[in-house]
């Protein structure tokens, strides 16, 4: 083959391929089906080169020309980073957002039922007594419930915390597709807990000990707690009404969603074990506990709000469904 004469044929289709390369996203329609044809003949003039006339210049012009087509055809993968940066700034905010009413009712009336059980346990002997015996409540109040927080080293205790809390959350989120009914019983058994325990510890005296060691960590926590029941309940919620949409296309939706969320949690469930097991139990300073704790409740809602409202009036739903990458054509 007569190589300078088979350039000479095909040069201005080459050129022209890199061209419209070169012009990236800003293609017509008429401008991207040409790309599409000559990328496709170009591919055909690279193998007829190298199995008639392998040129060494030529091939490595032609083979980088067809690579860069593919790229510009098919859509080159988006890094990693991008996909993540995308997650955090924009997928979880916006899911947790889109949920705050759940959340936030989740959170009232949890705390009520808590602050109901625990006024009911301290002003009732017989509700104590069926608790404990009046040892084993002392020996709670006085050692144990301070003790909880470090009898183990601080590494091991925050990891065995995490993991528990974000094995809680998923089974809230997950199983919320079963009408809700296992997101209320975790959500019922973590207040019912609550409750108690504070119940017990203000009847001995000991309200300002549980305060100082709960508001640090449990801030954040809890409110983690109440996002993922919030999840579950929505999604049980659909299975019941789905609205306008299909039952099936409603629950993909917002299953996607909630796995959003799940995967949110468990960063922000790692932060709280990292204070519950490095400051809840070894930092002394009482109000500095708790201004760690209330600092970092206060970021997590300031990002929350601010990044998930931002997403939402975007149209945003947290809804992580992938789409195949489209290159625009004519007609």
């Amino acid at each position: 083959m007569d190589v300078d004469a088979y350039v000479a044929a095909h040069n201005a289709d080459w050129l022209r391929l890199e061209q419209l390369i070169n012009r990236g996203r800003r293609l017509t329609g008429v401008e991207a089906d040409e790309l599409v044809e000559l990328y496709q003949r170009t591919a055909t003039h690279l193998s007829v080169v190298r199995s008639s006339s392998p040129d060494p210049e030529l091939v490595g012009r032609l083979s980088s020309l067809v690579a860069r087509g593919r790229a510009a055809v098919a859509g080159a993968h988006a890094p990693m980073w991008r996909d993540v940066t995308r997650f955090v700034t924009v997928s979880f905010p916006a899911a947790a957002y889109r949920m705050r009413w759940w959340w936030l009712g989740n959170a009232v009336l949890g705390n009520l039922l808590a602050l109901a059980l625990a006024i009911w346990v301290v002003h009732s002997p017989h509700v104590q007594s069926s608790i404990g015996t009046p040892n084993e409540i002392r020996d709670l109040v006085e050692h144990d419930f301070a003790n909880y927080y470090t009898e183990h080293s601080a590494a091991s205790f925050a990891f065995q915390v995490w993991t528990n809390n974000a094995w809680v959350s998923a089974i809230a989120l997950i199983f919320g597709i079963l009408l809700g009914i296992p997101t209320v019983y975790v959500l019922l058994m973590n207040q019912i807990n609550l409750g108690v325990t504070g119940g017990l510890m203000f009847a001995y005296g000991k309200g300002d000990v549980f305060f100082g060691l709960i508001l640090p960590h449990g801030l954040l926590e809890l409110t983690a707690v109440y996002l993922a029941c919030a999840g579950g309940l929505k999604l049980g919620w659909t299975v019941v009404d789905p609205g306008r949409r299909r039952r099936g296309q409603a629950l993909a939706e917002e299953g996607r969603a909630a796995i959003s969320i799940a995967i949110g949690l468990v960063g922000v469930l790692l932060v709280s074990g990292l204070i519950e097991g490095f400051v809840t139990g070894w930092v002394h300073v009482t109000w500095l506990r708790i201004a760690i704790g209330v600092v970092a409740e206060t970021a997590f809602l300031g990002y929350v709000i601010v990044l998930g409202r931002r997403a939402t009036r975007q149209g945003e739903t947290g809804d992580a469904e992938l789409r195949p990458d489209l290159v625009p054509v004519a007609g």
